[in-house]
């Protein structure tokens, strides 16, 4: 069986790993005051272009975003997101489990734009009942979003200038960030990006590491007491240095990047793999989620010998099937899925 099921399925890459086993025997800091984090924060600093940036490491996407998103809202307040992003569909409900209502609005092709998000505030502001409702206190993408498309430099903007306009942070799931910097006619940069937002992560468990996300404040917004909410949350592990030691490794020498280019390559052959036998798309999408309209007989054939993820129905007769690749995945596995489609 090959596997394009999804992108962390695989352990660490080998420069990764590594690094954990030289600093083995090192006896760090606990909590993830030690030389190795610190010296990978800097490291993010600098690619960044933020010395001032706020950074701290948690171990899961789900943990990190309920626990960020948490940190920066009221108990009154709840946060914006398209119907399709990632906390309101693949999350179990953790950020309401905060008893933070997430309040949705249309998007498309996954993507929220600045003119739907500006009528949603602006209707919300004129409301004269506005204060018996959830106050919208922060604005939630994702990049690449859930359907692997991507924002433009262009659209970041316009989405930031409204949250400014507002006065409401905006926040960015980097989950896959790697992954969206690297595509294909991408024109945001890791710089820009943290210029366009108040927070963001880095994800590194889908990209190269056995497990860790890196949240980032790019204003020093961070609440003053993050690292006890963190607790709170369950989301502070002993041994830190667990984490450190990774982003250390993936933020030296454009590793992480690297790692995420590779994934791209292999997700731009395999969507061609389909392209050329007449398959359609849900989207377009340029990362390394390819989301295909297969027919269920179809389907059903494939599945004897490829791992993949089932997205919906498309019809009565065509089922929505995803294919990921991540920084793991081979020349010969795309060869294996050409002789098998």
């Amino acid at each position: 069986m090959i596997s394009f099921e999804c992108d962390y399925n695989n352990g660490a890459c080998q420069q990764v790993i590594d690094h954990l086993v030289k600093y083995n025997n090192s006896k760090p800091a606990p909590y993830g005051f030690d030389e190795f984090s610190q010296r990978a924060k800097n490291r993010i600093r600098e690619a960044c272009g933020l010395p001032d940036a706020q950074i701290f490491f948690l171990m899961g996407g789900t943990q990190t975003n309920a626990t960020t998103i948490d940190s920066m809202l009221y108990q009154y307040e709840g946060v914006i997101c398209v119907a399709s992003g990632h906390i309101n569909v693949h999350e179990a409900g953790a950020v309401e489990f905060t008893e933070h209502k997430i309040i949705t609005i249309p998007d498309t092709d996954g993507k929220m734009a600045a003119a739907t998000l500006d009528k949603y505030l602006d209707d919300y502001m004129h409301d004269g009942n506005r204060d018996h409702a959830v106050h919208p206190g922060l604005v939630y993408i994702t990049f690449p979003t859930e359907l692997g498309t991507l924002y433009s430099a262009r659209e970041l903007d316009q989405l930031y200038k409204i949250c400014q306009q507002y006065d409401i942070p905006l926040y960015i799931d980097g989950a896959r960030l790697g992954y969206g910097l690297m595509a294909e006619g991408n024109d945001v940069t890791l710089p820009y990006l943290a210029r366009h937002c108040d927070v963001f992560y880095i994800g590194g468990t889908k990209i190269g590491a056995l497990c860790g996300e890196a949240v980032v404040f790019t204003n020093r917004k961070a609440h003053k007491h993050f690292f006890s909410i963190q607790k709170q949350h369950g989301a502070v592990i002993a041994k830190g240095a667990l984490i450190g030691l990774q982003f250390d490794a993936l933020f030296t020498d454009d590793l992480y990047l690297k790692l995420s280019e590779h994934a791209i390559k292999m997700a731009m052959r395999l969507k061609g793999i389909f392209k050329e036998k007449g398959y359609q798309f849900l989207v377009d999408s340029p990362t390394n989620q390819q989301f295909v309209v297969i027919d269920n007989e179809q389907v059903e054939r494939l599945s004897r010998h490829v791992e993949f993820s089932h997205f919906g129905q498309k019809d009565h007769h065509h089922t929505i099937c995803r294919f990921v690749t991540s920084w793991a995945t081979t020349d010969a596995d795309i060869d294996a899925l050409a002789q098998i489609v």
